[in-house]
């Protein structure tokens, strides 16, 4: 059987990370795809910069249109990233007939829809396993793995840079701008790292972690995110002493009125697994109906280890070549004519427990006018800690822990906390989950 054909659309990290992994374990790879997969093409925006893969007996182009439109090849590795022009590059291999394979999130998360109803038409697959938490097989883990099972929710710390800093942070009392400033020399965050400190990335990955699970559309526009920017040494500290860990989650839970999606940092039980993943690994805790909860661990990123799932789809890709489409596994888990408008609820609708902190004056009556509001809200009190002044401050720092309450009543009751005369400045809310 004569080999399939690869092409590489951008020989960065990932894809000479991708090159290497398909060259060193050909004859494996072979074994087990049943067929040699070899990389003919690639293209790249400057072929004189120094690569981390052998290019040798690889045709080098500046245009991806070249290998997109070749027809000698069979399976289109689109390892660019972005989701502007890479789209109509995506678009275009699958008009020709082409196989793709992606590790682009934000294509998959903001355009995922029309690429997989396009596929479909064309009888072609799209794979993209290395979208979500790099080289951790968790897409094909729910998609396959779990498929007899109803997801009840996922939590997960896909975003290894954000991971990085809030390890720091709790690791050696560090403040958030200080290890930014390391996260980005060191390589793992951007000369802008908006998308990664926002939740922006894991909002991504959210989406199609919850379309797979859920059998919904993909839905970026309906993922609350929030950030890590407001995270202090302090309350790393404080959550630290009472028995939590803060990370930053990226959480899909179904309940009866509907799907909650949601990026955000939060505290959880330092005893769980998920609680004691560092630096810039990565986590997700699924639990199903039947399986009850399964966690799936580690690196998120880096050349190689992206490069293990981009490889797994296209064995996956050769394996089905000649089978059937109708008879394939679909796309987004479940097919295509069967994904649920499950409603995607706001985030005044979330249920959650809330971690708390304020500054208040110390005077008689502060801690009662307080605890008197969250009543008026029917929100009730799991701890109260109150804590000496930091620093040069007269303020006396207290920190609340509450039972599960709706988030817009949290919403109004922080409002009144917050023109109270004996508080001052903003009440610091981070939400809390036990992930039992």
């Amino acid at each position: 059987m004569k080999p399939v054909k690869v092409g590489v659309l951008g020989l960065g990290t990932v894809g000479g990370g991708t090159v290497n992994v398909l060259k060193r374990n050909a004859a494996e790879i072979a074994r087990r795809a049943g067929r040699e997969i070899v990389v003919t093409r690639a293209s790249a925006k400057d072929l004189s910069k120094e690569r981390i893969c052998d290019t040798q007996g690889i045709i080098l182009s500046t245009d991806p249109m070249d290998i997109i439109n070749d027809p000698e090849i069979d399976i289109v590795l689109e390892l660019i990233g972005g989701a502007g022009l890479v789209k109509e590059m995506v678009l275009k291999a699958i008009e020709n007939g082409k196989y793709v394979v992606t590790a682009n999130k934000s294509l998959i998360a903001l355009h995922g829809n029309e690429i997989f109803a396009k596929a479909s038409e064309k009888g072609v697959i799209v794979a993209f396993e290395a979208a979500v938490a790099g080289g951790i097989p968790i897409i094909k883990a729910i998609r396959e793995g779990l498929s007899g099972n109803q997801i009840e929710w996922l939590a997960g710390i896909i975003n290894g840079t954000g991971n990085f800093i809030l390890t720091e942070m709790r690791d050696k009392g560090r403040d958030f701008d200080d290890v930014l400033a390391e996260a980005q020399a060191l390589g793992y965050a951007e000369a802008d790292p908006t998308f990664d400190v926002e939740g922006i990335d894991a909002g991504h990955k959210l989406t199609i972690l919850a379309s797979i699970a859920f059998g919904i559309p993909l839905q970026f526009d309906q993922v609350y995110t929030e950030g890590i920017t407001q995270i202090t040494r302090l309350d790393v500290e404080y959550a630290e002493q009472l028995g939590y860990r803060i990370k930053h989650l990226g959480i899909a839970r179904k309940t009866s009125e509907g799907i909650e999606l949601r990026v955000h940092p939060t505290l959880i039980p330092e005893r769980r697994l998920i609680a004691n993943v560092n630096g810039v690994m990565n986590a997700v805790l699924v639990k199903g109906d039947a399986v009850g909860a399964t966690l799936y661990y580690g690196a998120g990123a880096g050349a190689e280890p992206t490069a293990s799932a981009v490889v797994a789809d296209v064995i996956d890709v050769v394996r089905a070549l000649t089978s059937d489409p109708e008879n394939r596994v679909p796309h987004l888990a479940f097919q295509a004519d069967s994904l649920a408008d499950i409603p995607i609820l706001s985030s005044e609708r979330f249920k959650t427990s809330y971690y708390l902190r304020l500054n208040a004056e110390d005077k008689p009556g502060v801690l009662a006018d307080v605890t008197r509001i969250l009543a008026d809200h029917h929100i009730s009190i799991e701890a109260i800690i109150q804590k000496e002044p930091v620093g040069d401050e007269t303020a006396i720092p207290i920190i609340l822990l509450t039972q599960i309450t709706l988030e817009k009543e949290m919403n109004a009751a922080i409002a009144k906390i917050e023109a109270l005369q004996t508080v001052t400045g903003k009440v610091n809310r981070i939400r809390l989950e036990t992930l039992k």
